[in-house]
């Protein structure tokens, strides 16, 4: 995925990764404050050598002191040390569980000894740090004293408090600002995280950019979503200003300028599953094209589920089977609608054998016929996967243009579709986007297929600039 991809992906789940985020925060405060507050108090000792007077004897004992300092540190922990502490300050502890609260660092270089104690009591953890200091410095004494010596009766080491603890006034943990922060990047990494592995396991067409990563087949327009379609489907008629009445001009005018020159102009309008808006787009797009001054003939080629009359509102009980079958010449059926050269060819009586009609002979008569008498002729067939109907009809015809539904088509199915296609060599003209969302990072307006301008009250639409 490149880097566009990924901004795309956060402005997709930006409410996603925003709940994350808070809810991170939150968790974040609330275990803060349900944590008890723990307080820390420090003191430090310092180790020193006695004997000798010379530069070289203080440098010889100020090694030694580093040397042995370390050792004196973890002998902090240890219940020699701790038992008295223990003794001195009445507490109901054992060594190992005081020894959890004392830390004890000898900083590089130097012979100082820092003694942390952590207490959820800032008194007791000053008593303590300065009573395990004063212990040490006991036991260490008595350690490095020597014993059964005639010439030495003091220890030549010296641990001296230097800093007696404080009693703290503000807690060291829990650090909520830290904590609250944490639990920010948590919640955002988790809200990122689950984006992108929802945006990587969806397999929906979203975009052009899926259909390209498909097939090499030109995008050839993409039609918005429009809420209302199923009350108007007649956009281009009904509502011409609209974004999704432009969005079938502009495929029109990328039709026109598909192969030009080749005669037959007979396309199929096909898609990978039902219910993506194929016969919509096809009388939209046809009625778009007589707009434009084209002598256009649209087939209702979809024998099992007909819909084109009824969009139309024209008798569809004579048709198309009717011709394949010899009971009908086309001017008997054929049927002109609107002001303009469109003509319309219902499916007719839905036979018991639409696969096998659509691959007869007197099919590819009437095609030959119909690519003489009209300047463009688009079939309107069944979807690709469930039946053979439309990859029988594909390779018959001029080209193929298949509609594919934005967030409903998968992209298994859409590969499917041009296997299909491929299948039979039918040619495949392009693509035709459906559903595409007017609104968020992948809607359609002002991009590849867009428009960037808005019609006013006296604007003139193509077909009519065309028509001056």
């Amino acid at each position: 995925m490149e880097l566009r991809d990924y901004v795309r992906i956060l402005q997709k789940s930006w409410v996603l990764i925003a709940v994350l985020l808070f809810f991170g925060i939150g968790a974040a405060a609330g275990f803060s404050i349900l944590q008890t507050p723990k307080y820390s108090s420090s003191a430090k000792v310092f180790v020193s050598t006695s004997g000798g007077s010379s530069v070289s004897d203080l440098q010889q004992g100020n090694t030694f002191s580093q040397q042995r300092v370390k050792t004196y540190a973890d002998l902090a922990t240890t219940p020699i040390v701790l038992l008295p502490v223990i003794a001195e300050l009445n507490l109901n502890l054992s060594s190992a569980e005081l020894a959890s609260m004392v830390t004890a660092t000898a900083p590089l270089n130097t012979t100082l000894i820092d003694i942390d104690v952590t207490n959820v009591d800032p008194a007791l953890a000053s008593q303590i740090a300065t009573s395990v200091s004063e212990s040490l410095t006991q036991v260490v004494e008595k350690i490095e004293t020597p014993a059964n010596s005639a010439s030495a009766t003091t220890s030549p080491v010296k641990l001296t408090l230097v800093q007696h603890a404080e009693v703290p006034q503000v807690p060291v943990s829990p650090n909520i600002p830290l904590n609250i922060g944490l639990g920010g990047l948590v919640g955002l990494a988790l809200g990122i995280a689950i984006a992108v592995l929802r945006e990587a396991s969806d397999n929906r067409i979203r975009s052009e950019r899926d259909v390209e990563a498909i097939t090499d087949a030109p995008i050839l327009g993409g039609i918005v979503f429009d809420p209302k379609a199923a009350e108007r489907p007649l956009i281009v008629h009904d509502d011409p200003r609209s974004p999704r009445a432009e969005s079938f001009r502009t495929l029109r005018t990328n039709l026109q300028y598909l192969d030009i020159g080749r005669e037959n102009r007979s396309f199929v309008i096909t898609s990978s599953i039902q219910s993506e808006g194929k016969s919509t787009s096809a009388v939209n797009l046809a009625i778009a094209l007589a707009d434009a001054g084209s002598r256009v003939l649209l087939v209702d080629a979809d024998l099992r589920r007909p819909k084109i009359h009824e969009y139309l509102g024209l008798e569809g009980a004579v048709g198309l089977t009717d011709l394949l079958i010899g009971r009908a010449e086309p001017e008997d059926v054929i049927q002109p609608w609107g002001q303009r050269d469109l003509f319309v060819l219902p499916a007719g009586t839905i036979p018991p054998n639409p696969s096998e009609l659509l691959g007869s002979d007197a099919l590819l008569k009437l095609i030959s016929e119909f690519n003489r008498a009209f300047d463009v002729v688009l079939f309107d067939s069944a979807p690709l996967l469930p039946v053979t109907d439309a990859a029988i009809l594909a390779r018959t015809v001029g080209g193929t243009i298949v509609v594919c539904a934005a967030g409903r088509t998968q992209k298994n199915q859409l590969r499917g579709a041009f296997t299909a296609l491929a299948n039979v060599d039918a040619p495949v003209s392009g693509v035709v986007l459906t559903m595409l969302p007017t609104k968020g990072p992948d809607a359609y307006g002002h991009g590849r297929y867009g428009y960037g301008y808005t019609y006013g009250d006296d604007a003139l639409l193509p077909g009519e600039i065309a028509s001056k």
